[in-house]
């Protein structure tokens, strides 16, 4: 091999499941990208809120659903208003967390999982006061179950939430043999609970549309953010190791000062260059 070839330095890949999302996959611009893809979606609220046709003409499906309910669509959706509401998604993240944590002994995955999830979900509340969208005429619809009123439309949290959850339940099941159930179940939760915000006569469709592009930019940040710093934060609490396996951070996420004399500790780092 050619002596001009850099030099190299790889993370091999974790043995232990407990510490799989130690690195998470993110764009290789993980600033610039979902900076780009944030005021798309901006743009797209915007537009939505300032031509008063787009929203005539997709508030006829709330109606048509309003129109159409039933015991168990009503009780589900109700359930997914009271599961996924803000104190509700609080409760799921922290049984979560917890269950990662202290029993599957996992400290990267249960902060790494929290992380994704949570920051997809709060997101939704920077587009929504950005955007500012009213939400749906509860006048227009027969049953409206929640007639809610206010300027917070775009996008929608519950499924904002959903999304969210999803992705991050996904990236914990990455290369495993649930990460296809996973994902399909995933979908499934986010069609349902986008439905039934609509359902409820709560959300417009491009509000739930809106939801799923704000998750798909703020994880894609989020993941970037996590690949290059959490190993580095997590290190600086020991304790969790008595807990279950942390890697320490890679030479390329240290910062410069401790790069120099960084020792490859617990076989997690391997030097290329030294079986070129």
């Amino acid at each position: 091999m050619s002596s001009t070839t850099p030099t190299t330095l790889s993370v091999a890949v974790p043995l232990d499941p407990r510490a799989r999302m130690a690195v998470l996959p993110h764009p290789r611009h993980w600033i610039l990208w979902p900076a780009f893809g944030a005021a798309i979606v901006v743009a797209f609220g915007l537009l939505i809120r300032f031509v008063p046709a787009i929203t005539a003409a997709e508030v006829q499906l709330d109606v048509w659903l309003t129109r159409h309910q039933n015991g168990l669509s009503t009780a589900i959706a109700l359930t997914i208003e009271a599961l996924f509401s803000p104190a509700g998604s609080v409760v799921i993240l922290a049984v979560s967390f917890l269950f990662l944590l202290l029993v599957r002994r996992s400290p990267v995955n249960a902060v790494a999982f929290t992380w994704v999830a949570g920051f997809g979900y709060l997101a939704c509340e920077v587009f929504k006061t950005v955007v500012s969208m009213p939400r749906p005429d509860g006048h227009l619809m027969l049953h409206p179950l929640l007639a809610e009123t206010g300027q917070d439309s775009f996008p929608s949290g519950h499924t904002t939430f959903a999304v969210s959850y999803a992705a991050a339940a996904v990236l914990l099941a990455h290369r495993t043999r649930w990460s296809t159930p996973i994902a399909l179940l995933g979908t499934l939760l986010v069609v349902v609970v986008a439905v039934s915000r609509m359902y409820v006569g709560a959300h417009y469709l491009t509000d739930v549309i809106g939801s799923v592009l704000v998750a798909a930019v703020a994880i894609s940040f989020a993941c970037g953010l996590w690949s290059r710093f959490g190993l580095i934060a997590l290190d600086r609490l020991p304790f969790l190791r008595r807990i279950g396996s942390v890697p320490p951070p890679t030479v390329a996420q240290l910062p410069p000062t401790r790069k120099r004399g960084h020792n490859a500790r617990n076989g997690w780092l391997r030097n290329d260059s030294r079986s070129r």
